[in-house]
């Protein structure tokens, strides 16, 4: 085969690949902007079958969202989810930076053993561990209080991080930390100025994950929050009452809750993709 026919057999395949991958985009995107389209419509317009794309635009939704009709303000839920998801990410942050540290770079013995414990504590249903939890939290006080969901967004969120940041952490060189070490650096000193920077892609990545885990939990918010620590997924259900399904109110307000995960991701994509690809290329 002559180097023009490989040349435009590659080209075939990577328009093939390109072609692929942009109806994969399109596939994904479509129920967003199939949501975003359907908050703009009045209920009626909403609820018709099949829906009307030519119907006029209003944005009662966001209004009604935002309590003009005289709801409640979805403000405080917004704050609350801002807190736990943001305070649980820092937390893991913190914690697993170390324990990646000694598991890839300076690892302990059994390393992958410990790796695996991480791991199964994800293979428990959330749901088995509510009771415990709800007394837990009703015997110490702790019922609507923002900073229990803080507490359980770390510990859930904590096996996974470690698991992410070991993988990355453990594409670092050794010798650069050996010639910090030599030049008297501590481990303060070795995580905050030399792993924290060279694995910043990865930490970035494991913060969205994180963040996109906590601001997008229910189960817990649901059964341990109530007025004072209701989430916005929590105010979202709300929506659903006795008298019926409000169809573009729960489109505008999907929309809006979901804005701070979809800008997370778009401020942090370049590192994302980095993070996650990090070590694939050896």
């Amino acid at each position: 085969m002559s180097a023009v026919a490989v040349r435009l057999r590659s080209r075939r395949k990577g328009a093939g690949l390109g072609l692929v991958a942009w109806l994969l985009g399109i596939a994904f995107f479509l129920p967003i902007a199939w949501m975003a389209l359907t908050s703009l419509h009045s209920e009626a317009d909403a609820a018709t079958n099949p829906p009307s794309f030519a119907a006029s635009l209003t944005l009662d939704g966001y209004r009604e969202f935002f309590g003009a009709g005289g709801g409640a303000s979805p403000w405080p839920a917004l704050i609350n989810s801002t807190v736990a998801s943001v305070a649980s990410t820092l937390f893991v942050l913190v914690l697993a930076l170390p324990a990646a540290y000694a598991l890839s770079i300076r690892p302990v013995k059994k390393w992958t053993d410990v790796l695996f414990f991480f791991l199964s504590t994800k293979m428990l249903p959330a749901v088995a561990g509510l009771l415990p939890l709800y007394l837990f939290a009703k015997n110490t006080d702790m019922l609507d209080n923002i900073w229990l969901l803080v507490i359980l967004y770390t510990s859930m969120n904590l096996p996974i991080a470690v698991w992410m940041m070991q993988s990355f952490l453990a594409e670092i060189p050794v010798a650069v930390i050996e010639a910090a070490r030599v030049d008297g650096a501590r481990l303060p000193t070795i995580l905050t100025r030399i792993v924290a920077p060279i694995s910043l892609p990865g930490i970035a990545a494991t913060a969205l994950i994180c963040f996109i885990f906590s601001w997008n939990e229910l189960l817990f918010a649901r059964v341990l929050t109530g007025v004072v620590a209701e989430t916005a997924p929590v105010f979202l259900t709300g929506f659903i009452t006795s008298q019926g399904l409000f169809l573009a109110k729960v489109c505008a307000a999907s929309l809006v809750i979901s804005l701070p995960v979809l800008a997370a991701g778009f401020a942090a994509q370049d590192k994302l993709v980095q993070g996650l690809s990090l070590g694939a290329v050896k």
